[in-house]
């Protein structure tokens, strides 16, 4: 379910029967002439949607607004919207901490820019890393009390963590390819995979006649086929029906 078209009783079900609650994560950036800036947010969207008809969970309004960063082309005349650290700290901060006061315990941001190698971050995933692990802590000093680890109550932490039941796992953030997925479909940046995933998850975001061959990084989207895109998404959901399941 969306999350701005849910009524009060349907946000309590979403919470007694701990229903994943998700975060499409993304950036405006520059993808080539011929393939538009959401893409990156645009792929978790679509993906995301797929994934709402198999299994109940709540898809929150998607955030654009990550730090694409300047590494691709300039802003001017190409469209690149840049946000810092500071400020997606702040703002995933905020949100997460209202999830929480709202009642959901299964919180997943799931992000694509620049998330080859996800284990070591980069700025977007990292600032909502952090956010997660800080407003955690804070919300289980508010809520259980200082000390509330060291506690005899707490005695089974280790216990119940093996079992899932770990306050860290409240919120969780996902690359769309993990690293295994990235050996077997073409990881890029607006070339063969990336246009191949928009051809078949959202066509519309493609104009392949304005291709310009004359960026390295765009030449091989001259390749891109709905086809392989379709292998890819079909190899993304099977991913992410594991990460939330978790």
């Amino acid at each position: 379910m969306r999350y701005e078209m849910m009524l009060p009783y349907q946000v309590r079900r979403a919470i007694d029967e701990n229903w994943p609650v998700v975060l499409p994560l993304g950036v405006l950036e520059y993808h080539g002439e011929h393939m538009a800036l959401g893409m990156d947010t645009l792929v978790v969207v679509k993906v995301v949607e797929l994934l709402e008809r198999e299994t109940n969970i709540v898809i929150l309004p998607p955030f654009y607004y990550g730090a694409a960063s300047y590494a691709v082309e300039p802003p001017e005349g190409n469209g690149s919207v840049q946000v810092g650290q500071n400020a997606l700290a702040a703002f995933g901060a905020d949100l997460f901490r209202s999830l929480l006061r709202v009642g959901f315990r299964n919180i997943h941001f799931i992000i694509h820019h620049q998330s080859e190698n996800f284990a070591v971050g980069m700025p977007t995933d990292l600032s909502f890393k952090s956010a997660a692990r800080q407003v955690i802590f804070q919300y289980l000093e508010e809520t259980r009390g200082e000390g509330w680890w060291g506690s005899n109550a707490m005695a089974d932490y280790y216990q119940k963590q093996a079992h899932g039941d770990d306050p860290f796992n409240w919120i969780k953030g996902h690359p769309l390819f993990d690293a295994e997925m990235i050996k077997s479909y073409p990881f890029d940046h607006a070339g063969i995979g990336e246009t191949s995933l928009m051809l078949a998850l959202c066509p519309e975001a493609v104009d392949i006649d304005r291709l310009d061959q004359g960026r390295w990084y765009t030449r091989t989207a001259a390749q891109a086929s709905r086809e392989l895109g379709q292998r890819g998404v079909e190899m993304i959901l099977s991913h992410l029906r594991g990460c939330i399941a978790e």
